[in-house]
């Protein structure tokens, strides 16, 4: 049996930020896509090294300065980096040319209540932020759309995947089978306990398929008893994602765990609140020509 290859490859830049690229959409010329790790920033203390988040309490001369590295470490400027204030629901936001930069200073100028973003305009480059939940992100090679989307258990039970699709479809003609899609590092299905107020979320979620290709309860959980569960949050959102027409070989799936390794990750269950923010990022180059 061959191994699946783990699509989000894990590197050091050039001026020390920890990254984890999207390795087979590298095949993309003028695509950077991936996620943030701990180390290679200037932040101290709890948030030490490379938090990538305002809204945590972190120094925001600290915060600017890791943007800035990882952005540089992708071929952006800082000012192209542009991002929601995420509220874990389902607002999905289209960046034009003039939003580019959006959030990249401070907080009050980032989209409001937005946890999707999409744009096709080369140079701007998409963000968002986390320390367990679910990086999505989304491209169409054809219409030249990408995306992000942050997806909690709240975000994910209200199909934020799905929203994206259907905005990529609506706002820019793209057709479903040619959406890209990953998954990338967040708590995976051996650390996440739910309690029974999640489940019934999730259940609510489910009992709204029809049709031979419903899935059940038991395909995403592990109950423990005592109202508790252990959720698969990466399998859900990728059954969203099929759910939504993206066709299964597109999508890319990571078996990192932020909770597991937080030697690499932040994760605001293990260490109890007191953590830094990875970020996710997507942006077209300038110039770049998709193949």
């Amino acid at each position: 049996m061959t191994r699946r290859q783990e699509p989000f490859a894990h590197l050091i830049a050039e001026n020390g930020a920890e990254l984890f690229e999207i390795s087979p959409w590298q095949a993309f010329d003028g695509l950077s896509a991936g996620f943030t790790g701990r180390g290679g920033g200037v932040s101290e203390g709890m948030y030490h090294s490379l938090n990538c988040a305002l809204h945590v309490d972190d120094q925001p001369e600290h915060v600017r300065v890791n943007r800035t590295r990882v952005a540089e470490a992708n071929g952006f400027r800082f000012e192209d980096w542009t991002c929601g204030e995420q509220v874990h629901k389902a607002e999905v936001a289209v960046v034009t040319a003039a939003d580019r930069g959006r959030g990249r200073n401070d907080r009050e100028s980032a989209f409001a209540d937005t946890d999707g973003l999409l744009t096709d305009v080369p140079g701007i480059l998409l963000t968002s932020f986390y320390a367990d939940c679910v990086p999505l992100y989304f491209f169409d090679p054809q219409r030249r759309v990408i995306g992000l989307a942050h997806a909690g258990w709240k975000g994910t039970v209200a199909e934020i995947a799905r929203r994206m699709v259907e905005k990529m479809q609506a706002h820019y003609g793209s057709r479903v089978e040619d959406i890209q899609a990953a998954i990338g590092p967040c708590i995976g299905e051996s650390r996440y306990e739910v309690n029974e107020v999640v489940m019934d979320q999730v259940r609510v979620l489910l009992e709204k398929e029809k049709g031979n290709e419903s899935r059940s309860l038991a395909d995403f959980s592990e109950d423990l008893g005592g109202g508790k569960a252990l959720l698969n949050l990466k399998e859900l959102n990728r059954h969203i994602m099929i759910r939504s027409g993206i066709r299964p070989e597109n999508i890319q799936c990571t078996d990192w765990c932020t909770a597991s390794r937080t030697d690499l990750f932040f994760s605001h269950r293990q260490e109890k609140g007191r953590t830094g923010r990875m970020a996710s990022w997507i942006g077209w180059k300038e110039g770049g020509t998709f193949r």
